[in-house]
């Protein structure tokens, strides 16, 4: 049985420290190369804290998040990463996942679908992307060849249409979707059945990793999940708190459920 071990750090992170934030991000990278995780993948933003809001205003706030990443490739050996950051061209930017590996940015994925509604304002700050890459993780550990996986970020994964269905049709066989989700009664269920839903329409593993602690009037309460190609859940992480969830993915069970 081939498998992927993935890591889903559900840190908290601080809107604006990005020196802590990078700290974080290493620490729990090496916890999860130290038990042999071929993939962790950290919340939407991680670099910056989210939400940044008006801090996105200053052009060298972006620049220096872009720095911080750069910290983050130079140190990346033995485990791919997927980190939420502040990606830029041309003037605009983008709520945005590094793909990491071996000191190198492999790819980015940026944001397509942008909430503003509630308490979320994107629009007034980022672009949409408009991409759906399709990424093939080497493994950390002798367990076979390389698995391909699509990267998306939070609301991307809500809709039936979404980036998640083009990349399972390209030949992803996991779906990472790195999240600032925050609380709110009854949330926990709908997410759960929403994610199911995903994966079993998309015959796909989803791996949901949600950021915890606080920001203002926000709360974010974790509850980092993974489903398996029929809509199971397989892994659940604790709520309001730190935590790294490991999780072994039987890849080769993906293309069973889709023959």
């Amino acid at each position: 049985m081939r498998t992927l071990r993935v890591g889903l750090a559900q840190i908290n992170t601080t809107v604006g420290d990005l020196d802590g934030n990078v700290a974080k991000i290493l620490e729990y990278a090496a916890k999860a190369r130290e038990l042999g995780c071929d993939l962790v993948a950290f919340p939407e933003l991680a670099v910056t804290g989210y939400p940044p809001e008006d801090l996105l205003l200053r052009r060298r706030f972006v620049l220096d998040n872009r720095a911080a990443l750069q910290r983050i490739i130079d140190a990346a050996v033995g485990v791919t990463l997927v980190v939420g950051f502040v990606d830029e061209e041309d003037g605009d930017i983008y709520n945005a996942a590094a793909v990491i590996h071996d000191e190198r940015l492999a790819g980015v994925y940026r944001k397509q679908r942008l909430p503003n509604y509630g308490v979320f304002d994107e629009e007034r700050y980022f672009q949409c992307g408009v991409e759906a890459p399709v990424f093939e993780v080497a493994p950390a550990r002798p367990s076979g060849g390389g698995t391909p996986i699509g990267v998306n970020v939070c609301e991307d994964i809500w809709y039936p249409d979404g980036p998640s269905k083009a990349q399972a049709e390209a030949g992803a066989k996991v779906i990472v979707n790195i999240n600032g989700s925050p609380y709110q009664a009854g949330k926990g269920r709908f997410r759960e059945e929403m994610l199911a839903t995903r994966a079993g329409d998309n015959a796909v593993i989803v791996c949901y990793v949600n950021l915890v602690g606080g920001q203002d009037e926000l709360v974010f309460d974790g509850g980092s999940m993974v489903f398996d190609a029929r809509g199971g859940l397989i892994a659940r992480a604790a709520q309001f708190e730190e935590e790294l969830l490991v999780c072994d993915l039987d890849v080769e069970a993906v293309q069973q459920t889709r023959s």
